[in-house]
């Protein structure tokens, strides 16, 4: 998307199932699983770059020798440092013992993260800062080796002050910037109490269906004992995505389904997905089931996993941004009233390209049924000149905008600042006949519109097109997330603006006051999780007439220029993205009670002139 947002943290877990000896005689390296789970970080790297870190546990080690170890990194190439780490880790045990990686036994004695469980993380810092100490997985440490925990996840929780409430504990500063922190203060408690019950035989479905329902939020989780037992859950709603694969070598487990089969080649009907409420488990011995923790609620999958978040080369993910594309092919043509002649058609930012293609096809079909008509409609009177002119009809498309990657904005003064802004984006200059030609681009969401409006609609203003028409494969984001999406903010929404906008033109004000009133007694009567009052702030409009404003919003004032914005249809997006039917951030219809709550308090926010998040 041109405004980025930071998102959806990944996760990555490996159970080995054989000794160390097996993987280095038949894949030549006692180090199969670290080299694995290094694979499996960075064929999701783009579900977080604020840092990472993996925790691994040996098992069969002797007392007194460390068996939970973890490493983290919040450099910019965070996963390579790691990694890079153990790589220098070995080579420096290889000057004391040449054949060392030949003995897997002794290595895993001196190499303090090669162990047979391993637990890997990629984080977007949606909350706290992006220092290493907010990084996952987070340990805790007991002598006893049952009560150790690693724990990782990707999720958001909205109600943590509630959480340390419950377990009467007084969070200091870092533990009130860290859900994790909270969440593992709560798991731990209760692998605590059940290692007390049942000592060194604890059971982990007994502890996640003691902790898991006091969460409120979206989640997938991994984690660790000390004993050796392991395992991943995905929330009721299966709002965050989890996926895995074991065969008689190894248990794995990933954010994203093509992350795995590219690492262990693996087909995609082999690789599973984990529903909803429920948990993978590994116990001490290898062996696995999936567990039904929760009852599962109303699927709510998040639907930006297929728009834009998970990688495209999951080839369902690539045909539903196809059709992302292709539903929007109809409204596209009656905005360019059919002139496909005098239309050209491009993508920003790369994100966008595979509904780009989906654009096109419907733009090639509709071309087609022309091409048909004509010919036909020729009867006899057909040349071959007439012939050859209507089949070398094509739609027109060019790579419009190219992004300059190398360009960084340094200067922080707003005019000069804009100024910069502009020129992240190169154009393509030749390509537009000047006040004849319609300029339809694709881009996979619109926010903000503050890059639209600072550089991309300038930038294309230069090639002075008729008219710029930005489609946008998502629908009007008008509502905060609050279950790994960092959009918490009501006033960083140009449908939130355009809405504003609409009601001070039409003297509407005093129903803001009114619905803020409203959030602010349902607050005193601790009601506020209990309905979205947002939703009305958007009721009195059209959602035409809502996009017609923020075309207005993102054209710069200077530019004597006609925009459109054209959004996909609820509709439509779930018709193409029919598993993945999450959509509070389109139409506040938020699965669990607190996304109600943050959204009335982000819009209390903003009312009350308050720039922090709403949860």
């Amino acid at each position: 998307m041109s405004d980025e947002i930071k998102h959806e943290c990944g996760l990555a877990f490996i159970r080995l199932r054989k000794p160390l000896p097996y993987y280095l005689e038949k894949y030549g390296t006692a180090l199969y699983g670290l080299n694995k789970l290094y694979l499996l970080m960075e064929k999701q790297h783009n579900r977080g770059q604020d840092g990472s870190g993996i925790a691994s546990v040996k098992l069969n080690v002797p007392n007194g020798y460390a068996f939970l170890n973890r490493m983290r990194s919040a450099v910019p190439q965070s996963i390579a440092e790691i990694f890079q780490k153990i790589g220098l880790e070995v080579k420096e045990l290889e000057k004391y013992q040449k054949d060392i990686s030949q003995h897997p036994e002794l290595l895993k004695g001196h190499l303090p993260m090669l162990g047979e469980l391993m637990l890997g993380h990629l984080r977007y810092g949606t909350q706290g800062k992006n220092n290493v100490e907010f990084c996952h997985p987070f340990i805790k440490r007991d002598l006893i080796p049952a009560r150790n925990l690693a724990l990782a996840g990707n999720f958001n929780l909205v109600n943590t002050d509630e959480l340390y409430q419950l377990l009467n504990i007084e969070p200091g500063e870092f533990q009130k910037q860290s859900d994790l922190a909270a969440m593992m203060e709560v798991v731990h408690h209760f692998l605590v109490k059940e290692d007390e019950l049942n000592p060194n035989n604890a059971s982990i479905v007994h502890v996640l269906q003691k902790a898991t329902p006091l969460f409120d939020g979206g989640y997938t989780i991994g984690g660790l004992t000390g004993n050796g037992n392991s395992f991943v859950m995905r929330d009721a709603h299966g709002i965050r995505p989890a996926y895995y694969f074991a065969n008689d070598e190894f248990i794995v487990a990933a954010s994203e389904r093509a992350a795995i089969r590219t690492t262990f080649n693996v087909g995609e009907n082999e690789v599973k997905e984990l529903m909803p409420g429920c948990a993978l488990i590994v116990n001490e011995e290898g062996a696995f089931q999936i567990h039904q923790i929760l009852p599962p609620k109303e699927r709510r999958a998040c639907s930006f996993e297929r728009i834009y978040f998970s990688r495209g080369s999951d080839e369902k993910i690539y045909r539903e941004r196809i059709a992302l594309g292709h539903h929007l092919s109809k409204t596209v043509l009656e905005a360019i009233d059919y002139n496909l002649k005098q239309t050209i058609f491009s993508y920003i930012p790369n994100t966008a390209e595979v509904a780009f293609y989906g654009l096109v096809k419907g733009m090639e079909e509709y071309l087609n049924q022309i091409k048909i008509q004509r010919i036909l409609s020729w009867g006899n009177d057909i040349t071959e000149e007439k012939l050859q002119e209507m089949i070398n009809r094509k739609i027109r498309q060019e790579k419009i905008a190219i992004k300059d990657v190398k360009l960084r904005t340094f200067i922080t003064e707003d005019n000069n600042r804009n100024e910069m802004v502009q020129h992240v984006y190169d154009i393509t200059y030749g390509t537009v006949k000047k006040n004849e030609d319609t300029l339809v681009v694709i881009d996979d969401s619109i926010v903000r519109g503050t890059t639209l409006k600072e550089s991309i609609i300038r930038m294309l203003a230069r090639l002075e097109p008729k008219k710029i028409i930005v489609v946008s494969s998502a629908p009007q984001i008008r509502y905060p997330d609050c279950y790994g999406i960092d959009m918490s903010k009501m006033g960083d929404f140009i449908a939130f603006k355009a809405a504003l906008s609409l009601h001070k033109k039409r003297g509407m004000e005093g129903n803001l006051i009114e619905l803020f009133n409203t959030c602010k007694e349902m607050e005193r009567n601790n009601q506020l999780h209990t309905e979205n009052i947002v939703r009305q702030v958007y009721k009195p409009f059209t959602t035409e007439e809502i996009s017609a404003e923020i075309a207005q919003l993102i054209t710069p004032p200077e530019l004597n220029l006609s925009v459109e914005v054209i959004f996909q249809t609820i509709e439509d997006l779930h018709d193409s993205c029919p598993t993945n039917t999450g959509d509070w951030y389109f139409t506040g219809n938020y699965p669990t009670p607190g996304g109600n709550r943050v959204c009335n308090r982000a819009f209390m926010n903003y009312m009350e002139g308050k720039n922090i998040r709403g949860y």
